[in-house]
């Protein structure tokens, strides 16, 4: 998946390599000229750890698998199980992946390096209110967590899970 750096980056955030690195810095961009505020890398209650994930201003919750190679793709299936814990799922790839692998029922978008664009939207599957209250309130923790020890010597204590 991922190769994460062990060097802290700005906000603690961790950041992945290569291509993977292009497509969540453009739709980190994308999300954030929608209104929404994302995280990278974050560990779900069920043990899945999300590449982005994002909550807009009325509290939706949006989550991102971000694909750089039909490798990838068919090597991990794990991405059903991001569902329970966001209001829409998409994939993020960028422009020369070979999009019709991309199971039609996710959203998908296309992402470079500088931003990018929703391809194919998906139907919301609102979470419950106990749900939308235990994730969100983990994002917002998980974000000041990383925010405190941004410029901190790198820790080697787990980060919490997403509820």
């Amino acid at each position: 998946m991922f190769n994460v750096s062990p060097v802290p980056q700005p906000f603690g955030d961790p950041v992945p390599a290569g291509r993977a690195a292009e497509i969540v810095r453009g739709a980190q961009r994308m999300l954030a000229d929608l209104g929404l505020a994302s995280l990278t890398e974050v560990t779900l209650a069920n043990g899945r750890r999300a590449d982005v994930m994002a909550v807009g201003p009325k509290g939706e919750i949006v989550i991102l698998e971000v694909k750089s190679c039909l490798q990838d793709f068919a090597t991990d299936q794990k991405w059903p199980e991001y569902a329970p814990y966001c209001d829409r799922f998409y994939f993020a790839i960028d422009c020369d992946f070979p999009k019709q692998h991309i199971p039609t029922d996710c959203g998908l978008m296309v992402c470079d390096g500088f931003g990018g664009a929703i391809l194919r939207e998906v139907e919301p599957a609102p979470l419950n209110a106990a749900r939308r209250k235990a994730v969100t309130l983990s994002f917002a923790r998980l974000a000041a967590a990383r925010l405190m020890r941004a410029g901190e010597p790198v820790h080697t204590s787990a980060e919490p899970a997403i509820d």
